[in-house]
Parts: C-alpha cells; sequence; structure tokens
C-alpha cells in the first residue's frame, strides 16, 4: 500500500483535525481516511444544526 498522495500541508490540516499522528494519517488506507472525514463531516453539520435555532429568534420586525 502506498502513502496518500496528498500535500504536507494538507496532511498536517487533516493530522490535526482528526486528532491523529501524521505518520499514521499517511498509510491509512483511503477508504477509512473517507470514513473519518465524513464522520468529522457529520459533527460538524450536527453542531451547526444545534446552533441554527438560536440564531432566529422568530421576530421578523414587520408589525
Amino acid at each position: 500500500m502506498r502513502p496518500l498522495q496528498i500535500s504536507p500541508e494538507t496532511a498536517q490540516k487533516l493530522a490535526k483535525e482528526l486528532n491523529v499522528p501524521i505518520e499514521h494519517l499517511m498509510h491509512m488506507p483511503q477508504h477509512i481516511l473517507l470514513q473519518k472525514l465524513a464522520e468529522l463531516a457529520g459533527k460538524a453539520k450536527d453542531n451547526s444544526t444545534t446552533a441554527a435555532p438560536d440564531q432566529d429568534s422568530g421576530v421578523s420586525g414587520r408589525e
């Protein structure tokens, strides 16, 4: 299995976001990396949807 074909900057960012050592990230199978990225995106989506109702108080400002 060959290392992932990503730039060093991308590898550093992914390793930080996924909380894995960069050496593990570079030798991680692509399907596992995609699964972890999907989980990370799902968590980010959950966080943004829970914040959305607080942003709109339901008051339109019209009378």
